[in-house]
């Protein structure tokens, strides 16, 4: 009985650390959506789906307004048979690829290089390429990006370049992440843009 005093208080920080690992969640359909695009200081917004170092995929439902995990046909949740996500994976708020200019009707994806950060998190991330691929033959871009405060950056990388070069480890790592975490040849190499391109696709399919 000795130990008694300290039960609640454990209990307290696991149900803190819990929380904190989930994240936010949204009170109102579409929230996470409608955030800006942009933050007050003119950096771009994303917010986490999947946090870095973490295999299951999931997605914000604006039906249940949180994020859940994925699910197969057979309705079994979806999980990463690779290695796990090398950053943080989301979505830039207030965009959309219409299907009807080409894209799939979903916000547009973006892969943040840092430290794990909670599902639904919203981070001011700073573009530095985009890397374009073909999923089951549909064009498919994701933006790559580092945080904007950079304290906070693994990569000190700000352009394409210097992410090519001075990082090109880094650079292949994550190519060929994107070309295996589906399987073998259910993804294929388009080719990579530059941040000038990251930002004029984030322009194109930001909700005016």
């Amino acid at each position: 009985m000795k130990y008694t005093k300290y039960i609640l208080p454990i209990v307290l920080f696991c149900f803190a650390l819990s929380c904190r690992q989930e994240g936010p969640q949204f009170d109102r359909p579409n929230a996470p959506y409608k955030l800006p695009t942009l933050n007050e200081e003119g950096e771009l917004n994303m917010v986490v789906e999947i946090p870095a170092g973490t295999n299951k995929k999931y997605e914000y439902d604006t039906d249940a307004s949180r994020f859940i995990q994925d699910t197969l046909a057979d309705g079994s949740e979806r999980v990463i048979q690779f290695l796990p996500y090398p950053g943080n994976y989301g979505f830039i708020p207030s965009t959309m690829m219409d299907k009807d200019r080409g894209g799939d009707g979903d916000p547009l994806d973006i892969l943040v290089i840092s430290e794990a950060a909670a599902r639904g998190s919203q981070i001011s991330v700073a573009p530095i390429g985009a890397l374009l691929i073909r999923d089951r033959g549909e064009l498919d871009t994701k933006i790559i990006a580092v945080p904007a405060d950079s304290s906070l950056r693994t990569l000190p990388a700000t352009t394409y370049i210097e992410f090519l070069v001075e990082h090109n480890s880094a650079h292949r790592i994550i190519e060929e992440w994107f070309l295996s975490y589906k399987g073998s040849g259910t993804t294929e190499l388009i080719r990579w843009e530059d941040e000038n391109y990251a930002w004029a696709e984030i322009e194109k399919w930001r909700i005016k």
